[in-house]
């Protein structure tokens, strides 16, 4: 009777909750998840983009709070690092002092600096061996202290806070029916029978579906089945059920959000893709607060708890331990000495000590990098001022900088380095294709489209619908009831000649698959449509103007560097990758092309640079492009590490013998890059007779989980002239995009590298980080065990979350073993200081990343001195 009145009495204190706009709520609590798109559009995305106003260790603390995880590397990775010289002691011990100084401790320093070093590289938040009498005999008599140290915790949903308890695993329970409705709702027709309703939107779908729930008791159906109609009116209902505050709501709603990131982000992100699905984030929490209020009704109302007091018998524990003090000492401190030890073994916690070594690794790497920059400084020689005999022009991406240190050696070539998707905001539509991609940031929205066309094309697409019907109606008849059961009859002499045919012999069984399907499809030459057609006011119009293709080059010539001395051939180097049966594939492609390759981004820009109205615009504007230099298109095959040519124009003569100079090389360049890279990947010995041969096996072995490493262990970006580092061997480990302040008068350039480039290898950079150290929550599991489920992405077996980052083996080496190094990116900017500064202080958003350290900043000033900014 008694919990009765407290409900009631609870209830009535919160019903101005009606008057709430909720609709804001749920839009302010959805910025601590990222909008979640299908793997085949797989792009990199930071996990955290939404928490950078508060420090990386302030999130890390509510992360753990709120859901458990950890956002800084393990006991494990900082004690590799250490034992594999990445981690300088000296940084460790700067790093000591440093925290103490911002401390107000009363300790004696030498006292405090020892109990600190013997705690930093301790794997436990605090010893676990405590069972010991006379331990909780003194604690039990310093309880008076927990005063002095109140534990403050985040919210919880209430689900969670019930299994804290030990009373229900409810939080299981609501995640697995959470994972059912949401599979279902979302599904791309890969489900035989789709989910009835399913165009009335999640809630009403639900709600109608819900009381036929077998796995739901009668009593808890019956409690759905009598929620309101429309989905405001149900979460607004159900939270005053459940008592929680108006100033709870937002942080509530987060926790829930927080409890299955992948599926509130695939929602969030079909919330942005059309306005008929606009709500679709409020029914999300509709269904799942709703089914939470269902589950812990009967337990309600839970105790509070968010100012649990802290126990004290780990803090006392530690200083035995690490602080070398006695048990019984503690009788024997002043009140005010006791209260100075406990406050210190409270604040020096893992998160503390995780961040001071996580620094400690990141200046070690960034002191290297210093290193290798100056000395090649000091050597740089004044290059002569004829133009090279080629120039190419590669993406930002962490793998083109092997393969341009390499081809720069080959001969008398010239390589420049800029976002893969050359300034162009545009949406492409490859011939045969029924579908277009944004082959742009995912920031960003396309202004225009590009189609490939041909003069003959009907016959090409008539080929290709054979291909795609063929697919299409195997898919059919494997759904279909009475088809699927002759399927294996027919499909099986085929199926099974291609299965021993790939696994035993991988690399010639993909090369022939390839040219039967080439020959038979035969692709006619095609252009691209680059003169501006406007269809109608709600569609993008297809093709540039004449101002606008002027403009596009002039952008993307002066974003790369390249304005003047211009080779007799300029190649554009989109990039790409080629794996088979890898769900990930579009991992491995262009980024900054929204995980497509950048191969027609290249071609188009090479199209464009070779207009003659454009080349006399740009003339008029002291960019002069001279008549025998030709722009051609190439694609960098990353998995290959071989260029393949997309678009090549008639030649001049003096480009002709620079083409040919160049394939010349190619092979000798593709052999020593691979020798290189291959053997980083595990089980491969450190020497291959064949390099190349084992690139293709990768790339065409479906039993191969690790095709490539793609741009693990990315630790830099710098902007900068390439003489910085033409010669320095960065390991494939830095983004390079080339940059002359002294072209740059009013900061554009910069900025718009900043703005752009520089915001996107931030993204891939904390999205491998966070694969890393979260693999299970913002990575996505091992990949023998993933399911690709409803068409759109992955889960581990078949009722987990929507797994949204990277896969285990794109990061890791073994079980035990990380191959990449979990740092934040340190983007280094080669200008005077008062271009840095003022960056810093026009683009708000870039210097908030700095500030609260999910970017790391440093500058090489005119004198070539190094500066921190951190």
């Amino acid at each position: 009777m008694k919990m009765l009145q407290e409900s009631t009495l609870y209830i009535e204190k919160n019903t101005d909750i009606l008057e709430v706009d909720i609709n804001a709520l749920v839009k302010c609590a959805s910025h601590v998840i990222v909008p979640l798109g299908p793997l085949d559009t797989f792009a990199a995305r930071n996990p955290w983009v939404g928490l950078e106003g508060q420090s990386f260790e302030q999130t890390a603390r509510r992360l753990k709070d709120t859901c458990e995880v950890d956002m800084y590397p393990n006991h494990s990775m900082f004690q590799s690092a250490i034992d594999h010289g990445e981690i300088r002691q000296d940084f460790i011990e700067k790093g000591i002092q440093e925290w103490l100084n911002s401390q107000a401790f009363e300790l004696p320093r030498e006292r405090a600096e020892q109990f600190c070093r013997a705690a930093i590289l301790q794997d436990d938040q605090y010893p676990s061996d405590i069972e010991n009498l006379e331990l909780k005999s003194v604690a039990k008599k310093l309880t008076n202290f927990t005063n002095y140290i109140i534990k403050s915790l985040s919210i919880k949903t209430y689900s969670q806070s019930l299994e804290q308890l030990g009373k229900a695993n409810a939080a299981q329970v609501l995640n697995s029916h959470m994972i059912k409705w949401c599979k279902l709702f979302l599904d791309k027709s890969q489900a035989v029978w789709l989910m009835p309703h399913r165009e009335e939107g999640f809630y009403h779908a639900w709600r109608k579906l819900v009381q036929h729930d077998s796995s739901l008791s009668r009593k808890v159906r019956t409690q759905l089945s009598e929620l309101p109609i429309d989905a405001e009116g149900a979460l607004k209902k159900v939270l005053i059920e459940l008592g929680v505050s108006n100033s709870d709501i937002q942080e509530y709603l987060e926790a829930h959000f927080l409890a299955l990131p992948g599926w509130a982000g695939m929602m969030l992100w079909r919330s942005q893709q059309s306005e008929e699905e606009a709500s679709l984030l409020l029914d999300y929490l509709a269904v799942r607060v709703s089914m939470e209020w269902a589950f812990v009704k009967p337990y309600l109302p839970l105790p509070e708890n968010r100012n649990e007091k802290v126990n004290l018998e780990p803090l006392i524990a530690a200083w035995t331990e690490w602080g070398n003090m006695p048990i019984d000492g503690w009788l024997k401190l002043s009140s005010a000495e006791i209260k100075k030890h406990l406050i210190l073994a409270y604040r020096f916690d893992k998160i503390v000590r995780n961040r001071i070594l996580l620094e400690a690794w990141e200046k070690t790497y960034e002191e290297h990098l210093k290193k290798m920059i100056t000395s090649q400084q000091n050597n740089i020689v004044i290059p002569d001022v004829k133009p090279a005999l080629a120039q190419f022009v590669f993406c930002i991406d962490v793998r083109s900088e092997p393969f341009r240190r390499k081809l720069e050696k080959a001969g008398d070539f010239e390589t420049h380095g800029t976002a893969g998707f050359f300034g162009l905001p545009i949406e492409t539509c490859e011939l045969g294709s029924n579908h277009t991609h944004n082959s742009l940031p995912v920031m960003f929205n396309p202004q225009y489209k590009v189609k490939e066309i041909a003069k003959e094309s009907k016959p090409f697409e008539q080929r290709n619908q054979v291909v795609s019907s063929l697919g299409n109606t195997f898919k059919t008849m494997k759904h279909n009831l009475f088809s699927s059961l002759v399927l294996p009859e027919i499909s099986g002499p085929w199926l099974s000649l291609q299965t021993l045919a790939r696994s035993f012999m991988p690399r010639s069984t993909g090369r022939t698959i390839s040219k039967m399907l080439n020959t038979w499809v035969q692709k006619p030459s095609t252009e691209l449509s680059l003169d501006k057609q406007q269809l109608s006011d709600s569609e993008l119009p297809i093709g540039f103007s004449n101002n606008e293709k002027v403009h596009f080059v002039r952008q993307a010539l002066k974003m790369m560097g390249l304005t003047n001395q211009f080779a007799p051939l300029v190649v554009i180097c989109g990039h790409g990758s080629h794996s088979t049966n890898n769900p990930y594939n579009s991992a491995l492609d262009c980024g900054a092309c929204g995980g497509k390759s950048s191969g027609f981004n290249a071609r188009v820009l090479a199209a464009l640079c070779n207009l003659p109205n454009v080349r006399e615009s740009l003339a008029s504007e002291g960019i002069i492009i001279p008549k025998d230099t030709v722009f051609v298109a190439a694609e960098h095959i990353t998995t290959l590490n071989e260029l393949q040519w997309l678009y090549v124009p008639e030649l001049s003569d003096k480009a002709k013998e620079s083409f040919k100079q160049v394939q010349d090389v190619l092979p000798m360049v593709s052999e020593e890059v691979n020798a290189e890279r291959i053997p980083q990947l595990p089980n491969l010995k450190s020497h291959l007779k064949n390099a190349k041969g084992e690139a293709q096996r990768l790339s065409e072995d479906w039993s191969e989980v690790r095709p490539e490493w793609g741009l693990a262990r990315n630790a830099a970006f710098i902007i900068g002239g390439r003489h910085l580092t033409q010669d320095c061997n960065l390991d494939g480990r830095v983004f390079l995009n080339n940059y002359n302040w002294k072209k740059d008068k009013d900061g554009a350039i910069l900025a718009n590298i900043i703005a752009g480039p520089a915001i996107v290898t931030q993204w891939i950079n904390l999205q491998y980080y966070a694969s890393t150290v979260a693999p299970h929550y913002y990575g996505s599991g091992n990949k023998t065990t993933q399911t690709i489920t409803a068409g759109h992405g992955v889960m581990q077996g078949n009722a987990s979350d929507l797994l949204s980052g990277l896969p285990f083996q794109s990061v890791m080496k073994s079980d035990e073993e990380a191959y990449h190094e979990p740092l934040r990116l340190l983007v280094v900017i080669q200008a005077p200081t008062s271009y840095v500064k003022r960056v810093l202080e026009q683009n708000h958003v870039f210097h908030q990343k700095v500030k609260n350290g999910w970017i790391r900043l440093a500058s090489i000033d005119t004198e070539g001195s190094w500066v921190s900014w951190y």
